[in-house]
């Protein structure tokens, strides 16, 4: 039977933790039970972005049909999820209780099991300059309790906007979950030998950027590696088809290589439908192993990930992670 590491002991649910806040910050009021998850909230999204970047495979991006027929390659998949809400409002000062998780999937026999203990934390976010004197500190374990209204670089700190504070928080929660994720990989890495897809990208982890065996799989593309007529290539790509290997550098350092490959047909659907970019470790032979990576997700697009609104680009074993985290991350 696995069991959930757990780093939130002092309580073990949100209503515990509501009845133990109502109690520390007098004068605070409980938010409505039934309000809305900050992760649904409108923010300030990072804007679309074109980059161009580094072709390594060929002289120019251009498109490729994967060689060779699809054929499952993967033996494990790894998600994250997150989810916060506003417990108790002290005047305009929100604070947020959060719960991370991330989990690992192996496949078996063609069957999905969780490999090892998932990963789930639950925490509280608040902006403590902004509530003096009130004793949370002494309340929580270090590491349970999240400041979410510290100083910038300058020294200064955030305004005490409601909405502002907000995003804060949702930000923090995001973090912790990036960081369970990266945890968890590396874990694999560190006791495992057999080919792993990341939901997401990889290079955020320099373990996980090194190893040969992680795979990320995005699925957003708010930013294109891909300008002018390198864009047209990559929107025009067929089923089947991927585009030219590119080198990514990321802002920590890592380096990883990626590509564009269709999964399904676009047409009566937008241009992005259908279209992953995919990370892998930056070593040779690329070419060899870009097909060969494709040729593992291509197999992956049966069964399908339905009901979810993004089973054009999710995978059924992502699929069965993110149900897992929903159950055990109540």
């Amino acid at each position: 039977m696995n069991h959930t590491s757990n780093s939130f002991r002092s309580f073990s649910s949100q209503h515990a933790a509501l009845r133990h806040l109502l109690e520390l910050v007098p004068g605070s009021r409980p938010a409505p039970p039934a309000g809305t998850p900050l992760e649904r909230l409108s923010g300030d999204a990072d804007p679309p972005l074109l980059i161009d970047a580094e072709v390594v495979e060929d002289a120019t991006l251009r498109s490729r049909r994967v060689a060779g027929a699809p054929q499952p390659g993967f033996a494990a998949f790894l998600d994250g999820a997150q989810e916060s809400r506003v417990l108790v409002w002290k005047n305009a000062v929100p604070i947020v209780y959060g719960v991370v998780s991330a989990g690992i999937r192996e496949r078996i026999a063609r069957r999905l099991v969780c490999w090892r203990n998932p990963i789930i934390e639950r925490r509280i976010y608040a902006p403590l300059s902004l509530l003096p004197g009130d004793p949370l500190h002494a309340a929580f374990p270090p590491g349970e309790l999240i400041d979410t209204a510290s100083p910038g670089s300058d020294g200064v700190f955030p305004p005490a906007h409601p909405l502002i504070l907000l995003e804060r928080a949702k930000v923090a929660v995001s973090r912790d979950r990036e960081q369970a994720e990266r945890r968890l990989i590396e874990r694999w890495c560190q006791h495992e030998h057999r080919p792993v897809l990341v939901d997401g990208g990889i290079a955020r982890s320099a373990t996980a950027a090194a190893s040969t065996v992680v795979v990320g799989a995005v699925k957003s593309h708010r930013t294109l590696y891909a300008t002018g007529g390198a864009l047209d290539v990559v929107i025009a790509l067929r089923p089947g088809e991927r585009s030219s290997v590119l080198r990514l550098r990321s802002a920590s350092g890592a380096t990883v290589l990626t590509w564009y490959l269709r999964l399904r047909e676009p047409a009566g659907h937008d241009a992005l439908w259908g279209l992953v970019r995919l990370e892998m470790s930056d070593s040779s032979p690329i070419t060899e192993r870009a097909d060969e990576v494709s040729r593992w997700m291509l197999a992956e697009r049966a069964p399908l990930a339905l009901p979810d609104a993004r089973w054009d680009t999710m995978t059924y074993g992502v699929r069965s992670v993110e149900e897992m985290l929903r159950a055990v991350a109540k």
